[in-house]
């Protein structure tokens, strides 16, 4: 027994000294080491994430990342500009947050990491923005207009800027690059003219893309293809006697027959084109004798309502080169001509052939010398033709023809057509194919002085890069190998003017460069404005003359396309050893556009591909599936979800998916995620309550310090980081996420916190193993904070601020580095590793009994129970274990006894997930402590603490003979 009034110091033999300590006895609630921080359960980012942003600023916290990274390896994401028009949207959105993702992980991974953020200033959707605010086109002089265009796009650009900014994405922000500024535009003049040096250019007369609403010529990149309704004819040309091989035998009474979506080019045909292997036959029908394709033949029947066909003769393709057939209401014959791009898919087997309206028309027509005939003004209307239709524009016109073919007694059948069709981008219309005169880059011609054309340099440079995913490579290959000359004009203002001038004399260009390239100097001083501020003799230097001698100079007046503005941003904007960059991030759109133009521009320039490596992300869609728009009503806005989630519940969404593939999002999928912030949260949450009277340069222990369950703990710790890192290297930023939350909720809250609780509540504050835990809590939370700050910035940068550090450490968690596996490990044995395993998997079977035993009504809660455990002969390395771990098993179930039974447990329950382990639950033996709420027999041994079990006693003499109580709880 212990007079009353004194508390005993426990002895190294466990035994009690008589050495009273202190009078009073102390308030057990107020020995106890609960959990106090004042990091806030509740978030509330959409308030405080905007106070964050003020505190960066003030910082300067972007310059002071790569001051702290001055002298690291280089790493350059090069930004793929945007245009600044209207309000960001949810795709541009996980963009810019994926852009950022890379750069900071490159950055926490020890590279120096400038992001330089860009716009696209130039091109046809901010021309259409302004014209809209003028009220329509040419309203007015083009200067004025271009100042406009100026500061409509500088005004959208501080819109993104805030908005960028708003997702918590560091940068350049204060010095951007735009494609409007006087050096870049100057950069894409001068690579215009060492292009055209090179001998690339050329000026001709080909089909191109043409918007009639917009009146200009279109890029590849700037075509959307769209559902569209057109006229599906079926036409006759009448065969005319004559030609060499067997198709004259054919008969002056047979009509070739083709079929078409075009109505309004029949006036263009200048040829038949047939395939030459292809087996074509004459059929008699209650229409008429007709030729076509001997595999099109049900087509035909089925399309046009023929009930009788009865074959002729048959032909092959080739017997028809050179035969003439007369056009169904102009008084011209047209050859047939041969050609492998003719199929059986569509059709009658016999392409209508208008060289001025498509590519391979336009390839044939130059193969047979055919005239490239396309009179339409550039709204489309026709400048030739007969009176039914001259005058009109092609879509007007298409009904009037089907009606003239008809009266002409030559449609054999017509039908609504639904189809995918090319629209412009901007304006959503239907756009045609247009032979006109254009400025183009040849894909096909080698530089001055070289042997491999622009096509096969640019193929080589695409196995260089490393592509992710990996079809991006086939993607980009296919598309340099198919794709025809580049068509670099366009007729419009806005934009880098071509520097070309003409002789006023005998019209001839000038291609003085030395000369041209003056009007680069003029470019870096006012900017492509000078163009149209000043006169050609002032552009040019003084006295430049013609061959002719005239000293008169005309400009050109088509500008570049904007791909090709884009497109010289590497050679604007990466400077020295940042070129070519390491990575180029953009969506699967740019394929045709930023990844191609780059290419091509580069490799012409400097024959080397400008990045190293592609990332192509996928489209956002919403729950259903469905690409987001206005018109359904199912857009979900970046500084929406700012407002009612906080930015960094986007960007956990943006960690989360496969970017790689399309993704989705919903409100449901924001609800979601908001749960397993929450869950991440409080995880860090319990970590700095257990760490508020810890200071790491006084209270941390070394690793040998450590009990060998927190070492191992740590141990997968390090291996955690080891993979984040890998990941993260990878660009697999899903596995990370996925990772740390699962470690946080599965090994962190659910077993290992779990576990901690008695040791970090119950032991007095400087307890050996009570700060064992507490420095595993503290390396793992500094771990999986810097792990998480790339994803997590706001976040990350409040638990940071409450973590306790050490001196050495940085101000902010952005300046920190990922951690290193091999500092964070103990290095645990991998049998006494593979031991903890194995107990791990006890601890969840025994749980599992608890549960059940606790709905049987055995006990309330887990520490009233009595665990027996006995693992058979099957499993005696088991039985070994836990023999040996006996003593840690109370804390580790979170029970209060645990008995190893020596042999089989009568009335036991088998674990299924362990074989040979059987469990059975009893309820506690003893008293309930009222310290720590265990249950023990020896609960009343102490007089001074009659209420408390053996282990508060010890705690509570520590407590004492250090005057640690107030410690423990302040």
């Amino acid at each position: 027994m212990f007079p009353a009034g004194h508390l005993y110091r426990r002895t190294a033999q466990k035994g009690f000294t008589s050495a009273p300590i202190m009078a009073e006895p102390l308030e057990l609630k107020k020995t106890l080491n609960l959990p106090k921080t004042d990091f806030s359960m509740k978030a509330s980012l959409p308030q405080n994430e905007p106070k964050q942003l003020e505190a960066w600023h003030g910082a300067n916290i972007y310059e002071r990342i790569l001051e702290a990274r001055k002298g690291k390896p280089l790493f350059v994401l090069h930004d793929g500009p945007p245009y600044p028009t209207g309000e960001i949207h949810l795709g541009t959105g996980l963009n810019k947050i994926l852009k950022d993702l890379v750069v900071k992980t490159k950055s926490m991974a020890g590279h120096y990491a400038p992001y330089v953020p860009g716009w696209d200033c130039h091109g046809l959707p901010i021309e259409t923005q302004v014209e809209k605010e003028l009220g329509g086109k040419g309203k007015v002089p083009p200067a004025e207009f271009r100042k406009l265009c100026r500061q409509f796009a500088l005004r959208y650009v501080e819109q993104h800027k805030k908005d960028f900014k708003r997702l918590g994405i560091f940068g350049r922000w204060n010095d951007p690059y735009l494609t409007m500024s006087h050096e870049y535009e100057a950069t894409i003049a001068g690579a215009f003219l060492d292009f055209m040096e090179k001998g690339y250019v050329y000026r001709g007369r080909k089909p191109v893309y043409w918007c009639l609403f917009d009146s200009t010529a279109l890029a590849e990149a700037e075509v959307e293809y769209e559902d569209h309704t057109s006229p599906s004819i079926w036409v006759k040309f009448g065969a005319v006697v004559g030609g060499r091989g067997a198709a004259p035998k054919i008969g002056a009474d047979v009509s070739a027959v083709i079929w078409t979506t075009t109505p309004w080019t029949i006036p263009h045909n200048r040829a038949l084109a047939f395939h030459p292997d292809f087996e074509y036959a004459v059929v008699e029908t209650e229409k008429g004798a007709l030729l076509l394709a001997v595999d099109r033949l049900a087509a035909l029947q089925a399309e046009c309502g023929i009930k009788e066909a009865r074959v002729r003769a048959t032909f092959k393709g080739r017997d028809f080169d050179g035969m003439k057939f007369q056009h169904p209401f102009l008084p011209i014959q047209v050859p047939g001509i041969l050609a492998d791009y003719v199929t059986l898919d569509q059709g009658s087997g016999i392409v209508h052939t208008a060289p001025g309206h498509g590519a391979d028309d336009f390839n044939s027509g130059q193969k047979y010398g055919l005239e490239i005939y396309a009179p339409l003004d550039d709204k489309g209307g026709y400048l030739e033709g007969l009176p039914e239709y001259k005058g009109k524009d092609v879509f007007t016109a298409n009904p009037i023809i089907v009606k003239l073919l008809a009266d002409r007694g030559a449609l054999l059948g017509h039908h609504e057509y639904k189809h995918s069709y090319p629209h412009c981008w901007r304006c959503h219309n239907p756009v045609i194919f247009r032979a006109t005169e254009q400025w183009f880059i040849k894909m096909d011609q080698a530089a001055h002085g070289k042997e491999k054309t622009l096509r096969q340099e640019a193929l080589e440079q695409i196995h260089g890069v490393k592509w992710i995913p990996a079809w991006g490579e086939d993607r980009m290959y296919e598309m340099i190998e198919k794709r025809p000359d580049w068509c670099v004009s366009r007729q419009r203002f806005w934009g880098v003017p071509i520097i070309v001038f003409y002789c006023e004399g005998c019209g001839t260009r000038l291609e003085d460069f030395k000369a041209l390239r003056n009007v680069v100097k003029w470019f870096e001083k006012e900017g492509a404005d000078a163009w149209y501020q000043h006169t050609p003799e002032e552009l040019l230097p003084a006295g430049t003359t013609c061959s002719c001698g005239a000293t008169k100079w005309r400009k050109e007046n088509d500008i570049l396309d904007v791909w090709f503005d884009s497109g010289s941003s590497n050679l604007s904007v990466l400077k020295g050893a940042e070129w070519p960059a390491d990575v180029y991030l953009e969506g699967p759109d740019q394929y045709r556009g930023w990844f191609h133009s780059s290419l091509l521009v580069a490799t012409g320039m400097r024959d080397a591909s400008p990045y190293r490596g592609v990332i192509t992300h996928g489209w956002t869609l919403d729950e259903h599936g469905r690409p987001m728009s206005k018109s359904l009503g199912n857009t979900l806005y970046p500084i929406e979800i700012c407002e009612k989630w906080g930015a960094d519940l986007l960007r956990l969404w943006v960690s989360s998916v496969e970017y790689q593939a399309d993704v989705k999002m919903s409100e449901r999928v924001m609800t979601q995620l908001s749960e397993a912030y929450r869950k991440i949260r409080n995880t860090f949450r319990f970590a700095l309550g257990n760490l508020g009277d810890f200071d790491p340069s006084r209270d941390a222990l070394s690793n040998d310090r450590l009990e060998e369950f927190d070492g191992w703990m740590l141990d997968r710790t390090a291996e955690l980081a080891k993979k984040c890192r890998e990941w993260y290297a990878d660009y697999e930023f899903h596995r990370v996420y996925h990772a740390i939350h699962d470690y946080c909720v599965v090994d962190l809250s659910a077993f290992y916190f779990d576990v901690l609780k008695d040791r970090l509540y119950t032991k007095a504050p400087g307890n050996k193993s009570r700060r064992s835990a507490q420095t595993a809590v503290w390396k793992i939370a500094g771990a999986l904070v810097r792990l998480a700050a790339p994803i997590l910035v706001f976040t990350s940068e409040e638990i940071w601020k409450f973590l306790p550090k050490l001196q050495t450490e940085p101000e902010s968690v952005h300046m920190a580095l990922f951690p290193e596996a091999g500092a964070l490990a103990c290095g645990i044995a991998k049998d006494a590793a593979e031991k903890w395993e194995r107990l791990a998997q006890v601890r969840s079977a025994v749980l599992l009994a608890l549960e059940q035993a606790r709905a049987a009504k055995i006990i309330g809660g887990g520490l009233e129970a009595k665990v027996h455990l006995h693992a058979g002969p099957e499993a005696a390395d088991l039985q070994k274990l836990l023999q040996e771990k006996q003593s840690l098993l109370p804390a580790l179930f979170i029970v209060s006894q645990v008995v190893i039974a020596p042999s089989a447990i009568p009335a036991s329950a088998p674990a299924e997930s362990l074989p040979g382990l059987t469990i059975k639950i009893d309820r506690a033996d003893g008293a309930k402590c009222e310290r720590c709420w265990n249950y023990s027999t020896r609960v009343g041994e102490n007089i001074r603490y009659p209420k408390v079990c053996e282990r508060c006693t010890e705690a509570l003499a520590e407590i004492e003979s250090t005057g640690s109580a107030s410690v423990a709880v302040s």
